[in-house]
């Protein structure tokens, strides 16, 4: 029996047919993560063997449902899992990422420099208020949408206040009222 029928894809409105000529080996238990989050929803991860040419991402139902050639069974493949991820990860920052950008660069009535999405080591965003520079990891994507607007408004106000003093938080509270309860929900993270 197959166990795919028709997996939906998030970008189009086109099924595939899985048939028993091109599903194999069935899901991979060994990787990690088992869940992980976009937008603050959970998301079952999952790995197929299937025969194709190459790597494939879906996002349907809650599930995100990444398809591995054949010739991938027999290596470890958490690495690139993680690579996988973070790609998915940083595609959807740069969408999201510009429209917060944008938005915060109209309320503010200022911008960084510049600013880039890169993996940061247990910290969601950085400015270098000397440069005018904000780097935001891709992962902040994980978090709701509420969230990763906090973080990014926190990063504008650094543009114009080095540390937190009282002038940093007066500014931040006119635009993030609620920024208190924000940063309640991301303890023991740096940004």
């Amino acid at each position: 029996m197959n166990i795919f029928r028709r997996v939906n894809l998030s970008n189009t409105k086109e099924k595939i047919n899985f048939n028993n000529d091109n599903f194999i080996l069935g899901k991979d238990e060994s990787l990690l993560p088992k869940f992980t989050k976009i937008f603050g929803i959970n998301y079952s991860v999952n790995i197929y063997y299937l025969k194709i040419q190459k790597p494939e991402l879906n996002l349907t139902n809650n599930c995100i449902n990444i398809h591995l050639p054949m010739y991938y069974r027999k290596k470890d493949n958490q690495k690139l899992l993680d690579t996988i991820l973070l790609k998915m990860y940083t595609k959807i920052a740069e969408n999201e990422i510009e429209n917060i950008m944008e938005k915060a660069r109209h309320n503010f009535g200022f911008a960084p420099e510049d600013y880039e999405i890169k993996k940061l080591n247990s910290t969601l965003a950085i400015c270098n208020k000397d440069l005018q520079n904000i780097t935001i990891n891709p992962y902040i994507i994980m978090y709701s949408k509420e969230i990763i607007e906090y973080v990014i408004y926190h990063e504008f106000c650094h543009l114009k206040y080095k540390t937190h003093s009282k002038k940093f938080y007066n500014m931040l509270k006119k635009y993030k009222p609620n920024y208190e309860n924000l940063a309640k929900q991301l303890p023991n993270l740096k940004y």
